[in-house]
């Protein structure tokens, strides 16, 4: 299995602004999204930005705290499969990476999981729920 990377995500206290910003830099993204907890856009070839709020972000990590000093962005891989996102966690957590958030399945819909990089950087590995 070879994952592939998918995305990249910002966590941001105003998500509205943050879009504007991004849609200042020509993304189009809709003007509803600023009321979702979750956006997503993809460019051509695939790769996509993720805006979650701290809400969203808090809702499954209620001890998650503002980076200070650090990164405030996380990358994300697309494993292909709800059970290789199990696969990867145990093969990075069984090679001495630090397990983040162990495999859970997220309300929108994909297998989730975070496992740390060598840094600390937070990388979640995902897969959709159905394929």
């Amino acid at each position: 299995m070879t994952a592939t990377f998918s995305a990249i995500e910002l966590v941001v206290h105003d998500l509205p602004t943050s879009l504007a910003f991004y849609r200042r830099l020509g993304l189009d993204i809709p003007a509803d999204a600023d009321q979702a907890p979750h956006v997503e856009f993809e460019f051509p070839g695939g790769i996509r930005v993720l805006w979650d709020t701290v809400e969203t972000i808090r809702s499954f990590t209620p001890d998650w705290t503002e980076p200070a000093g650090g990164h405030r962005l996380a990358l994300a891989f697309d494993c292909g499969t709800a059970a290789d996102v199990d696969t990867l966690f145990d093969e990075f957590t069984g090679g001495g990476y630090n397990g983040r958030k162990k495999p859970w399945d997220a309300p929108w819909g994909q297998r989730y999981a975070t496992v740390d990089d060598p840094d600390g950087n937070p990388v979640d590995l995902f897969a959709a729920l159905t394929p």
